[in-house]
């Protein structure tokens, strides 16, 4: 049995999360221990890593930052230990070398890029807000059993702003609302998805069953 650790700093729908988690973990027959913590030393021993986040960018960085030693142990597992790591929405975007949500707020600087606003061409409003299908850019494990294009499934998103990343490879799946908007990113053992694979149903469920299983 392994633990996944869902992180809590303050941001975040860690009680739908935590249960998305639960049943993934129920239904793949895993016995994965779902905790949700704020404790590094947890954090340190756990075998798989999420980073939930909803709001603001810089808020989310400062509430991250506010935990002592947490990105230094985040550093520590995901980056020099290779735990398997999955980012959420703003968990996600953290994940990128900036922000630029009103102001300019550091990342965490593992996926090179920026997160911008969105700028949908037409009369679509910002945020986006809603179901939407995937393109998926290239195979990734996370994937597997999920149709992509206009008649897979959807996911849901709700966000103004979104990860440009810095290099196409970076990026794992895309959704079109108006422009290409960044739908998954990753490399190595790092995955974010903008939306929110807890409220995605059908296609959440199989991302976090295969993300609990994923052995990069």
């Amino acid at each position: 049995m392994s633990t996944v650790t869902i992180i809590d700093y303050g941001s975040g729908n860690l009680r739908s999360a935590a249960k998305a988690f639960e049943r993934a973990a129920r239904e793949a027959g895993t016995g994965d221990e779902i905790l949700v913590t704020d404790d590094v030393e947890a954090v340190r021993r756990a075998d798989r890593i999420v980073l939930p986040g909803v709001g603001a960018f810089a808020d989310c960085r400062a509430g991250l930052d506010a935990v002592t030693g947490m990105v230094e142990v985040l550093e520590e597992r995901v980056i020099r230990g290779g735990v398997p790591f999955l980012g959420i929405c703003v968990g996600m975007q953290l994940m990128a070398t900036e922000g630029r949500e009103k102001t300019i707020t550091r990342g965490l600087g593992w996926i090179p890029g920026a997160v911008v606003r969105l700028e949908p061409e037409g009369d679509l409003k910002v945020p986006h807000m809603g179901w939407n299908t995937l393109r998926f850019h290239r195979a990734h494990p996370v994937l597997a059993g999920i149709p992509d294009g206009s008649n897979g499934l959807h996911a849901y998103f709700v966000h103004s702003y979104h990860m440009a990343v810095d290099r196409p490879e970076l990026l794992v799946a895309s959704a079109d609302y108006g422009q290409q908007v960044t739908a998954i990113v990753g490399r190595d053992n790092l995955l974010g998805t903008q939306f929110h694979p807890e409220k995605s149903q059908t296609l959440g469920l199989t991302l976090i069953r295969n993300f609990l299983g994923w052995k990069p």
